[in-house]
């Protein structure tokens, strides 16, 4: 089969390019190790719709929404909000804003509105047609070969996530496959996944330089900065029992999302720049005071809760 050039057909390819680049997303969020706060508007309040719609709240009405959000990640209700409470928070607003987009998805593949996603209407949302490769044969040209890789890999994890005999993915099913990392049935396949891209030798371990993938050391110079950022992630990040190799444990840590890190160098951020008389927690007063802050963050969301009754109703 040979693939004309059609850029749907590059998707997946360019959602692996996206996934290498957050060390630039890191970057413009942190330039020279100082924190944008308009980066994190501009990232994730939304387009010119939600901006306009929150500026459209009457400074009453955000500061009300805003204390009931406050009170909320206030856990024991003792009238200050810790790391830990914010972390909590942080990472429940990540998991629900991935299932609310999971379930938006899955409407939009539902061609025929049956409450099954098919595999057919899996490739006709992403590719405008659907796509079969051949297991067994691969393709000559470089870029459609590492496509259909990953097709079939999209494939592979289509079919995991199926748990009963029917065709296509209920619900539940799509929201496994979109986000594999959050459901437990598939914490398998995910590791053997990992394995069979990254163990070269087949030992099931991945070793430093299995991690490091094609970078091959010139003897001559000295490694460039980003060998030296990812040597030091393997040491320090993943290889918990400092064997030199990564389990599959500690596979996982590095191909699922570390949103539990993410969550507590946001909730550190914050208690960093508003924590006003050092006690290391947050009261209502201090974020008031700092409203703007805590309104660029994502322990709102970048301001999105203001606007999701889901988190500010009084019955969450």
């Amino acid at each position: 089969m040979r693939l004309g050039p059609r850029p749907a057909a590059l998707g997946l390819l360019l959602l692996c390019a996206a996934a290498a680049s957050a060390g630039d997303a890191e970057e413009l969020h942190y330039p020279q190790g100082e924190h944008r706060s308009d980066y994190d508007r501009e990232a994730l309040l939304g387009g010119q719709e939600e901006v306009d719609e929150y500026v459209k709240l009457s400074p009453e009405e955000q500061h009300k929404r805003l204390k009931s959000i406050i009170k909320k990640i206030d856990l024991d209700s003792d009238g200050f909000l810790t790391e830990s409470e914010l972390s909590s928070w942080i990472q429940m607003s990540f998991k629900h804003y991935a299932m609310q987009e999971a379930k938006q998805q899955f409407v939009e593949y539902d061609k025929n509105s049956d409450n099954s996603v098919s595999w057919d209407e899996y490739n006709i949302q992403m590719y405008d047609r659907v796509i079969d490769f051949d297991e067994n044969a691969a393709l000559d040209d470089a870029e459609e070969e590492s496509f259909r890789q990953l097709h079939l890999k999209d494939k592979k994890r289509f079919e995991k996530a199926n748990q009963d005999s029917s065709p296509g993915l209920n619900l539940e099913e799509f929201i496994a496959f979109e986000h594999p990392e959050e459901v437990d049935y598939m914490t398998e396949f995910v590791i053997q996944e990992a394995l069979e891209e990254h163990d070269k030798n087949g030992d099931g371990f991945v070793s430093l330089e299995e991690f490091l993938g094609d970078y091959r050391r010139d003897p001559t110079n000295e490694d460039p900065e980003w060998i030296l950022v990812e040597k030091d992630r393997f040491l320090n990040d993943y290889d918990k029992d400092t064997d030199g190799r990564l389990d599959p444990q500690e596979l996982l840590s590095w191909v699922v999302p570390n949103n539990q890190g993410i969550a507590q160098e946001e909730a550190l951020h914050l208690i960093d720049e508003m924590d006003l008389n050092s006690d290391r927690k947050l009261s209502e007063a201090e974020i008031l005071e700092n409203q703007d802050l805590f309104l660029t963050s994502e322990a709102t969301d970048y301001g999105r809760q203001l606007h999701d009754e889901y988190f500010y109703h009084d019955e969450l």
